[in-house]
């Protein structure tokens, strides 16, 4: 990885952080993460192994950080960092449509899905759910929408971000 990539995910990671710590907590702390549609954008334009790993683990940490989900900083840690890999898969399996603006909004939304199932069964596993709230709840209230508040993020965001990206020369394939 070579520091213009390095620098780039830092300032993707950095965006998603400052919009995760900014949205407010709807239901029982949970809030829409949309660190989540920078993570997947990090991965869309740098699609390796090391840069999935880095990506994961910074975004797990820095969620962890500045989660307002009572208990949700393990569970935060555990499900950027699975989500980060079964979307590169995902990514990789299907690349000629991963990298169109519908591809990657698809992507988006999908992967918002599995952080959301994966970050509540590591809630309900590790640290309960809170108040008596049911996994399903929390997953239709706050997961469903997410992932297409994330669909559409990255429906904007994507083809500006490749646009800056091809023209900056930073990636290979965008």
């Amino acid at each position: 990885m070579n520091v213009r990539a390095l620098v780039s995910m830092a300032l993707l990671v950095g965006i998603g952080a400052v919009l995760h710590a900014v949205i407010p907590g709807l239901f029982f702390g949970m809030k829409p993460d949309m660190m989540l549609a920078m993570m997947f954008l990090a991965i869309l334009l740098f699609p390796n192994v090391k840069a999935v790993g880095l990506v994961g683990v910074v975004t797990g940490l820095i969620s962890a950080m500045t989660t307002t989900f009572p208990g949700g900083q393990l569970p935060n840690m555990i499900d950027k960092i699975i989500t980060a890999f079964v979307v590169f898969a995902l990514a990789t399996l299907m690349k000629a449509y991963s990298q169109t603006v519908i591809g990657a909004s698809v992507l988006a939304a999908v992967g918002t899905v599995i952080s959301g199932g994966v970050f509540l069964a590591a809630a309900l596993l590790l640290v309960g759910l809170p108040g008596g709230v049911t996994f399903s709840a929390l997953f239709v209230t706050i997961v469903l929408p997410t992932a297409a508040l994330n669909a559409v993020a990255m429906a904007i965001i994507y083809p500006i971000a490749s646009s800056i990206f091809r023209r900056m020369n930073v990636t290979a394939h965008v």
